[in-house]
């Protein structure tokens, strides 16, 4: 196979999308990255504009965040915030590509604001699609240390160079019932006993689900001979090499796992309601809190704990961006200050309302604000920072495509 035919998902026809937005294309006034010294300004030409933002929508607690965002815009700002939900930022993607190609200019776009990271951000960055860079400039990012946190300025070994700015941190994480699971496996080779000796009580979602996907690059960690491999552009030669034992393992591990590896759940949401209703003893998720986030909501039992592998963790930082043609592009770049807030960073940390690790240096806030992140409770189930392995880079964003498109091959369909 060869990983430049897999980018199926940014590349296909731009009419078949259906975004659910409904607005006139029309000409505003641009924001060059020089304009953002002037932040009161900026935060003028935003005063009443109508920001759309094209964001995943597969977890209620994280819609119910993003509509909180919203009051707070119109509060603070006089911004309305629309939350353009989305099953894949890749549909998006391809639509700016498309209103690239048919010469769209500035103003002239549907949505002001993208939830983005990995090979999507790459697609966007290379086709110059992307405004920027304005993430440096905003007034909030003195609370950023880029130098301690390097993922907030790296996006799956890609350098952002400005053109996102960090949202939130987070690290791939298995939940489990400790009910039915009394000693979890640390390791992934530990993992595969486990699902072996207990059928049909794993699964995790198909790909390209973006939970899925990171399964697959978790387990591609663990196994493959050499994980240097994973930070260059993939090549067939080196894919067929590094991924072997990935396939290998799923193979020995497929007829073990719910329905017999035969079906799959579409999200990792889909998969904790599996948990809840005693169907399996798994769920992933890229988000260490989210496990005591869903005992909180009442979502799963209160025995669930996570765990995660002793040889390290897959971690990134997720972003958000504007694109050139983003009518709202004043407005976009405050609701992109607001995020990096002390207030909406600790409002998103909370494990009743999400649980997402800030892309804050604590160190970087006043003492009041210092003190309100750390007076929060992790949550039962959510391993404190110095009890959580090492955070494994994500591969270049090329090696998610290759996977995936590997992975429909061997495994999609039932096949």
């Amino acid at each position: 196979m060869s990983p430049s035919l897999t980018r199926r998902r940014l590349l296909g026809a731009a009419g078949a999308l259906g975004l659910a937005v409904a607005r006139p294309c029309r000409t505003a006034q641009a924001t060059t990255p020089a304009d953002l010294a002037d932040w009161p300004a900026v935060q003028a030409r935003a005063r009443g504009q109508t920001v759309h933002w094209a964001a995943w929508a597969g977890d209620d607690k994280i819609n119910r965040h993003i509509a909180w965002i919203g009051d707070q815009m119109a509060a603070r700002f006089g911004v309305t915030l629309r939350h353009v939900k989305v099953a894949d930022i890749a549909e998006v993607v391809t639509r700016l590509l498309a209103e690239r190609a048919a010469g769209r200019t500035q103003g002239g776009g549907r949505v002001d604001l993208l939830w983005i990271n990995g090979e999507n951000f790459l697609a966007a960055r290379q086709a110059g699609v992307l405004y920027g860079p304005f993430a440096s400039a905003l007034p909030h990012w003195r609370h950023v240390d880029p130098v301690a946190t390097p993922a907030v300025v790296t996006d799956f070994t890609v350098p952002t160079e400005g053109y996102e700015s960090p949202w939130g941190l987070s690290q791939f994480t298995l939940a489990y019932d400790s009910a039915r699971v009394p000693s979890p496996p640390t390791t992934l080779r530990a993992l595969g006993d486990w699902i072996r000796a207990n059928p049909g009580r794993f699964t995790y979602p198909a790909p390209p689900d973006f939970l899925g996907s990171s399964f697959l690059k978790q387990a591609l960690h663990s196994l493959t001979p050499d994980p240097a491999v994973l930070a260059r552009p993939v090549t067939d030669t080196v894919f067929e090499a590094a991924s072997a034992p990935l396939w290998t393992w799923l193979a020995d591990t497929r007829p073990h796992l719910w329905r017999g590896g035969q079906d799959h759940p579409t999200s990792g949401p889909d998969l904790r309601r599996m948990l809840a209703d005693g169907e399996v003893d798994w769920y992933v998720s890229f988000h260490p809190a989210d496990a005591s986030s869903a005992i909180a909501q009442g979502l799963v039992p209160p025995s669930v704990r996570t765990v995660m592998f002793e040889d390290g963790m897959l971690g990134n930082c997720h972003f958000v961006a504007i694109p050139v043609t983003a009518p709202a592009q004043a407005g976009a770049l405050v609701v992109a200050d607001f995020l990096l807030s002390p207030d909406a960073q600790v409002e998103k940390l909370r494990p009743d309302v999400w649980g997402d690790d800030t892309v804050l240096s604590l160190a970087r806030l006043s003492a009041e604000d210092r003190a309100r992140f750390t007076a929060l409770p992790l949550g039962p189930a959510t391993l404190p920072l110095s009890a959580r392995p090492t955070a494994l880079p994500e591969p270049h964003p090329s090696w998610t495509t290759a996977l995936e498109a590997d992975w429909l091959r061997r495994h999609g369909s039932g096949g």
